[in-house]
């Protein structure tokens, strides 16, 4: 049976679609047998995947970036009380491509064609907010308020972008009050921000959840806040580091490793889940982890 491979061609805003040509050059290249399905808006990819789920698709890939990734892992997990889950492989086709990055495994296409082929996998967990799943990280407060600013800068593209959305955001300096409870302990009081990872780095850039590992069977989030302008930008250029040096080293962030969350906050504020916001007005989030779930092809 051909492996199913879901398209979205708007992906690093249509670069992706210009590529196209280049993927399938690099599956024949291969001797991968595939079926390819185009998405026309956003969610298709969701619909697409959990249809080639339902089918029986032994291999299903996402080419896009990492909302890519997201809705085509939504699209295989509604299908999670199968007796098994497809393999789930990645054409990284995004701007970032930041759980490509976390994984530790190649962009050029060839390879990641060959990689494919090989068909070797690795159990990933998988994390959910409410009702919706990620695979790589999620936030609250300062970093999906940036994200916001992001959406409405058309100049320039890339990593540039984020990090001209970032210092528009730090400027604007929103802040929050929260309660957050957690399997072995809480916090009440100020917040800026909430990071929830299953990889540590975001945004092409930053290691907003540096310890987190998506094979640990751990959901580890960051929490902190930080209220000045000044302190926010000292703590911007600590999680560019990924080790030494991080912002969880600030006094006023912590980093913790559990299986569940549950945050109030207050006002409500943006949510994302794999640099796709989820909602813009939020005040009850849950998460949770599923260890082990999906095999997801690695080299």
């Amino acid at each position: 049976m051909p492996i199913k491979v879901i398209h979205n061609p708007y992906s690093a805003r249509w670069t992706s679609m210009k590529q196209q040509s280049k993927m399938i050059t690099a599956f024949k290249a291969a001797n991968i047998e595939f079926d390819l399905a185009i998405t026309e808006e956003p969610g298709h990819a969701i619909e697409l995947a959990n249809i080639a789920s339902q089918e029986g698709f032994d291999t299903i890939v996402a080419a896009g970036g990492d909302g890519t990734i997201q809705e085509v892992v939504n699209g295989i997990m509604k299908n999670k009380k199968a007796n098994s889950l497809p393999k789930f492989g990645i054409i990284p086709l995004g701007t970032a491509n930041d759980l490509i990055a976390n994984l530790g495994m190649p962009t050029d296409l060839t390879k990641s064609a060959e990689i494919i082929a090989s068909g070797k996998t690795k159990l990933i967990d998988i994390c959910q907010v409410n009702d919706h799943y990620f695979i790589n990280n999620a936030g609250l407060g300062l970093e999906p308020y940036i994200t916001t600013v992001q959406e409405r800068i058309k100049y320039p593209r890339g990593i540039p972008r984020y990090l001209l959305a970032t210092m528009i955001g730090i400027a604007h300096n929103p802040q929050w009050e929260a309660e957050i409870k957690w399997d072995n302990g809480e916090y009440k009081g100020p917040i800026t921000m909430i990071s929830v990872g299953n990889g540590a780095k975001t945004g092409g850039l930053f290691y907003t959840v540096p310890s987190a590992n998506p094979f640990d069977g751990k959901l580890t989030f960051v929490y902190g806040a930080i209220q000045s302008r000044q302190e926010i930008l000292k703590a911007l250029l600590m999680v560019m580091k990924p080790e030494e040096g991080n912002y969880t080293e600030h006094p006023a962030v912590n980093q913790v490793h559990c299986t569940w969350l549950e945050v109030q906050m207050n006002p409500g504020t943006p949510a994302h889940s794999d640099g796709e916001l989820f909602s813009r007005d939020i005040k009850k989030i849950s998460y949770k982890i599923h260890p082990a779930l999906l095999p997801i092809i690695i080299q």
